[in-house]
């Protein structure tokens, strides 16, 4: 264009050479690869009786599902996700890969924090829940099987009733995604072993199904 040639940007394209890059992977291909080495974090809002909103700080382990730690506060400062983050992992129990979203919570605490326990951070893109689709998963049932009934009145009720359910979901409750298996592995029970029987979780919401001999 600068000698006065006019020619056609396809044509000028179709002749370019392109350098092989070897094809990135999948965010599927990266989930599978690094199962044993990758936590997700969120946060969710609880509305209590009182028109209170209140925080809740989820790590989930995506091996098999598991809640390694929550944490609730009205306030959600960067200084408090950052402890709830040593909490989570204290000595050298960090993961490789912690996947979380943008939200300001976080901070310049939280991530020298994580890069000082060798804890690489990758961010899912702005308005993309699907790419930390497990979490959102897990929240999706604490709220239609356990919070939506049942009335919230203080941070300390919201933990007890989220450390009952949570002991439910990790024990008793089964997954698709794991073959049909409770997070913490439940043996199979033969009608041998007796009659079945029902343990109330959760305050009665839920139960967990066993036999036992009669």
């Amino acid at each position: 264009m600068k000698l006065g040639i006019n020619i056609g940007e396809t044509t000028v394209a179709k002749y370019l050479v392109r350098p092989r890059r070897p094809p990135s992977q999948t965010w599927k291909t990266f989930l599978t690869n690094h199962v044993h080495e990758l936590v997700f974090t969120d946060f969710f809002v609880v509305p209590t009786a009182t028109f209170r909103l209140l925080f809740v700080f989820l790590v989930l382990s995506h091996d098999r599902r598991r809640v390694l730690h929550f944490g609730v506060t009205a306030h959600p400062t960067s200084e408090w996700t950052t402890q709830q983050l040593r909490h989570t992992f204290p000595w050298d129990t960090a993961p490789r890969f912690l996947l979380r979203d943008r939200d300001a919570c976080y901070g310049a605490d939280f991530r020298e924090t994580a890069a000082a326990l060798n804890i690489e951070e990758i961010l899912s893109a702005p308005r993309s829940p699907w790419q930390n689709a497990y979490v959102e998963r897990l929240i999706g049932s604490i709220r239609r099987e356990c919070l939506d009934h049942v009335p919230i009145f203080s941070e300390q009720g919201l933990r007890r009733i989220l450390k009952s359910y949570f002991e439910y979901y990790e024990k008793s409750r089964t997954h698709l995604g794991l073959a049909k298996d409770a997070p913490i592995s439940r043996p199979v029970q033969p009608s041998s072993m007796g009659r079945v029987i029902e343990i109330p979780q959760v305050g009665g919401l839920h139960h967990r199904y066993e036999r036992r001999a009669a």
